[in-house]
């Protein structure tokens, strides 16, 4: 369950332990406020490790697109650990705004992935995604399972559809040429991935 630590050298000793365990990359700060969120499970990094390979395989290796695995991403140049998110995946276009800084990117990229897992406020960082220029975020729930895909539009992420397992529905990306879709499957529903342009999937 979340807690709140107001004990400000204990949160300096836990933030310190993390940081010699190499748990940093999963930590994020909200406007100065340091959230440590939950560690993913196996399936939780299979699952974006699925999503990375298909970006990659589709439009990363080789071209000026950037397909990256839990990039800092922040709304500014100084001070940048004071405010940045963590996203399961992001791929940046070669045409994308964003600026590479090496530990961390400013701006938002063209595509986002979050994984949910309990407590982890994946939703609640939609307005931060929107307020730097993210075009579209992907949102895949485990419990019950389902997809739902949010779209930059007049500067708010807007849902644009959900998908569930078995509905037939398959949600159209607007920045690349993939729908997204989750289909039955044992012993968990599968996620699908499918190019519009090749007719290719790619299913896990």
């Amino acid at each position: 369950m979340p807690t709140i630590v107001l004990d400000q050298g204990l949160i300096e000793q836990i933030l310190e332990q993390r940081r010699a365990r190499g748990a940093r990359t999963r930590d994020e700060v909200w406007d100065g406020v340091p959230y440590i969120m939950p560690e993913p499970g196996n399936e939780h990094e299979q699952i974006a490790l699925f999503f990375g390979t298909v970006f990659n395989m589709a439009f990363g290796l080789g071209t000026r697109n950037v397909v990256q695995g839990t990039a800092n991403i922040s709304d500014r140049v100084e001070d940048w650990t004071e405010n940045y998110r963590n996203p399961d995946m992001a791929f940046f276009s070669a045409e994308c705004d964003a600026v590479d800084h090496g530990a961390f990117w400013l701006g938002g990229p063209d595509f986002l992935l979050e994984i949910v897992s309990p407590d982890d406020m994946s939703r609640e960082k939609l307005p931060f995604y929107a307020s730097i220029g993210t075009r579209e975020v992907l949102i895949l729930d485990r419990d019950p399972w389902q997809l739902e895909l949010y779209q930059l539009r007049r500067g708010r992420l807007r849902s644009a559809g959900t998908a569930r397992p078995g509905d037939g529905q398959a949600l159209a990306s607007h920045v690349v040429p993939l729908t997204f879709a989750v289909v039955r499957g044992r012993p968990r529903p599968k996620v699908r991935i499918t190019h519009t342009g090749t007719g290719q999937d790619w299913t896990f």
